[in-house]
């Protein structure tokens, strides 16, 4: 099992963290890892982009003119498609761009994703980042003693005063133990977890 130091937020040890090989030791795979972002991806799209058809479009539905005699093309209602104004024939739909993969292969990839980090050094533990009040200057501080100008830091409780002051911060993301997922680890350069968040991650991953 190994060991990671647990940083105060000034950047200084104070203690030592054991991580599970089951989440932090796995063997890395680039494809399992781009089929749950692909899919992740997917799901954020909205599918909303649509075009009216002919019998959406507003108009009288009288023939323009007689069938034959006319010596002109055939013409039926004002909402043609051949017509400026009229319905769209092969235009888009409203559809879904989800993607389905199972919850085994969505856990696994968070397990690869959370080794990828600790494999490259770029994980840290830390005992809390309890704030006395909502000050952005007072945040870039302990970001700065952490060296984490690019991070994705991970709570197990609701920090209001991390959450706001944080908020205007470029690269750095806030998020709790719930909407961990393998993109947003990814993204950022460096993961922090906060300790509690620590034990929540391994006894939802370990079950």
């Amino acid at each position: 099992m190994a060991t990671i130091d647990v940083l105060n937020t000034t950047g200084e040890k104070v203690a030592q963290a054991e991580l599970a090989d089951e989440i932090f030791a796995v063997v890395v795979k680039p494809s399992v890892i781009h089929q749950v972002v692909t899919a992740q991806l997917a799901a954020r799209r909205s599918g909303t982009a649509a075009v009216k058809r002919r019998s959406d479009v507003k108009g009288s539905t009288r023939k323009l003119y007689r069938q034959k005699g006319t010596g002109r093309a055939r013409k039926g209602d004002i909402k043609s498609p051949l017509l400026r104004g009229g319905g769209v024939v092969f235009g888009p739909n409203p559809r879904s761009y989800e993607q389905k993969v199972s919850k085994k292969v969505r856990r696994l990839a968070l397990k690869m994703a959370l080794s990828s980090k600790l494999q490259g050094d770029e994980l840290l533990v830390v005992d809390n980042m309890e704030m006395e009040r909502i000050k952005t200057k007072d945040f870039l501080g302990i970001i700065n003693a952490l060296a984490a100008d690019n991070a994705l830091i991970i709570t197990a409780e609701p920090n209001e005063n991390l959450e706001r002051s944080s908020r205007n911060v470029p690269n750095i993301k806030v998020m709790r133990t719930e909407g961990l997922n393998v993109y947003d680890i990814l993204k950022h350069r460096k993961l922090v977890l906060l300790q509690g968040s620590l034990e929540r991650i391994e006894g939802r991953l370990l079950q």
